[in-house]
């Protein structure tokens, strides 16, 4: 198994101290091998939701938790159209945003949630979506995930949204370990090369989205497969 870096954080658990962690798996060279395989893998790595400014942005990356980026296409085209900024979608109003977006999961809570941060975006920032973290968050409906996921493709901004995606692609490779998606956030940049800081949220989606997928993950096709901690476990145990 890859060597673990020296001087990881301590961390507790249930109140009690405990060992040093192993947060990351990988050395520091096969973190740069690693990137450089996921680059060249996806050179053209960009979100897969279909947005042309930052406020629609954020409205399907909303509309897309629990839901596929390809259902959220269907729905944005005609619900921009109607309401193409803040101004106009909050004066369409929740009734009138549920109509467009009926075909999605948890369909009732977004249109609240796009007709309350659409208000709370024109009255505090005269319809700008800010490009700030702290004020993201305190939208309705947008959480860590969101706004970092709006930060880095709106705004070009070197952060990572840790979906359920780059956190399967975090743990099995060991890149960076964490027991939820907010605890490998939390650590994950870290152990990122800085020249891959702006695009390693789009690389590690998509080897997450087609390669190392939760159910069958195409490890043969893999071109992380011999830095990879858990295909190398398991080879291990199967020994």
């Amino acid at each position: 198994m890859p060597q673990a870096d020296k001087a990881l954080p301590k961390t507790r658990a249930r109140g009690k101290s405990t060992t040093v962690a192993k947060i990351c798996l990988l050395s520091a060279d096969q973190r740069a091998t690693m990137f450089r395989r996921l680059a060249a893998a996806h050179p053209n790595a960009r979100s897969e939701l279909n947005f042309r400014n930052p406020f629609e942005l954020l409205c399907a990356v909303v509309l897309s938790a629990q839901a596929t980026d390809v259902s959220v296409n269907k729905v944005t085209p005609a619900l921009f159209a109607a309401a193409p900024d803040a101004m106009t979608m909050a004066a369409l109003g929740e009734q009138q945003i549920a109509a467009y977006i009926k075909s999605i999961g948890l369909w009732r809570a977004k249109a609240g949630y796009l007709a309350k941060l659409s208000q709370a975006l024109v009255h505090e920032y005269g319809g700008a979506v800010p490009d700030d973290y702290a004020a993201l968050i305190k939208l309705p409906g947008v959480g860590s995930k969101t706004a970092k996921v709006v930060l880095n493709c709106a705004f070009n901004q070197p952060t990572v949204a840790v979906d359920t995606h780059i956190f399967r692609v975090a743990n099995r490779t060991g890149l960076c370990l964490g027991a939820t998606p907010k605890a490998v956030e939390d650590k994950i940049v870290q152990f990122i090369p800085k020249e891959h800081l702006l695009p390693a949220h789009h690389y590690l989606l998509l080897h997450g989205r087609y390669v190392c997928k939760a159910q069958k993950p195409n490890c043969m096709c893999c071109c992380l497969k011999d830095l990879c901690s858990k295909r190398l476990e398991k080879n291990k145990n199967s020994a």
